[in-house]
């Protein structure tokens, strides 16, 4: 990628994701995967977000809606009554903080950068809504968009491919275009993993991962505490930190830009060993 297409503007500031940074999962659902009900009052979000900061987290990915596998569909009213008193609190306890709005809707995501939201995480890529894009367009926010076989509900029956990281780049490559044309410069890719993926495509797609560069879009990598990692160890998502870290090193030597995780301060630490793996990168 050349060094334009590496930087995003958030909120008037330009970030250079050349150099990898960390993306905090802040999900304020009673049945996400992992964290579902666990940040139940606002004091808690407020000390989670503190803490994500604290460690190093360049922006926090805030989702009211639950999108593991088998998750039910909520309807926007109950996204947004969810998500704006926590969302609210956020901006003004952490004005310069970057917040990610994690939703498919474009009205949310209208509200929410109206809130203080500097940037949409879309796992549909635009696709469950058809006025995300144009919504995306006007709002001129950084937009990250996800692959995805199916919806969460049967994503994970018996997803199918040919040629996973092929069929994933294709995807992009008409995304990419459309958000082009309808005018979305900072544009961020997400192979999805995990979403109508099994093991053997999710561990295929990290192990091919650069070959999604030639999109020219900068790279996000979600694997934090995901199945590809507690089924192969045959442990729980709560004891998947350390896989989580050995996935996350990987997909950095894999072009990663993002790593969006649930432990902030241990990806961190994985940004900071691969800097030093690579200094040449990095050069002041």
């Amino acid at each position: 990628m050349d060094n334009q297409s590496t930087l995003i503007q958030c909120k008037g500031k330009l970030i250079d994701l050349s150099s990898p940074k960390v993306m905090g999962i802040l999900n304020i659902t009673p049945d996400s995967f992992y964290d579902g009900g666990r940040y139940g009052d606002e004091n808690a979000i407020l000390r989670q977000v503190e803490l994500m900061l604290n460690e190093g987290a360049t922006f926090i990915d805030i989702g009211s809606v639950s999108t593991r596998p088998g998750a039910e569909i909520t309807d926007t009213e109950t996204e947004w009554s969810r998500m704006e008193k926590y969302l609210k609190a956020i901006v003004k306890h952490f004005p310069e903080a970057i917040i990610s709005i994690d939703t498919t809707r474009a009205q949310i995501a209208q509200l929410a950068i109206e809130q203080g939201a500097a940037m949409i995480n879309d796992i549909s890529a635009g696709e469950w809504d058809e006025q995300m894009l144009p919504m995306v367009a006007s709002l001129k926010v950084p937009y990250v968009m996800m692959h995805r076989q199916g919806i969460p509900q049967t994503m994970q029956d018996n997803p199918q491919y040919q040629n996973v990281t092929l069929e994933v780049l294709q995807y992009f490559g008409n995304r990419i275009a459309l958000c082009r044309e309808m005018g979305i410069k900072d544009l961020i890719i997400d192979p999805g993993f995990g979403f109508g993926k099994n093991t053997e495509h999710n561990f295929t797609l990290l192990r091919e991962l650069k070959s999604l560069s030639v999109a020219g879009c900068p790279l996000l990598a979600g694997l934090s505490r995901k199945t590809m990692i507690w089924q192969t160890l045959n442990i729980t998502p709560e004891r998947a930190l350390n896989g989580t870290t050995a996935l996350n090193m990987v997909a950095l030597l894999n072009g990663a830009s993002i790593l969006r995780v649930h432990d902030v301060k241990e990806a961190m630490q994985c940004v900071s060993l691969y800097k030093e793996l690579h200094p040449e990168h990095f050069a002041q």
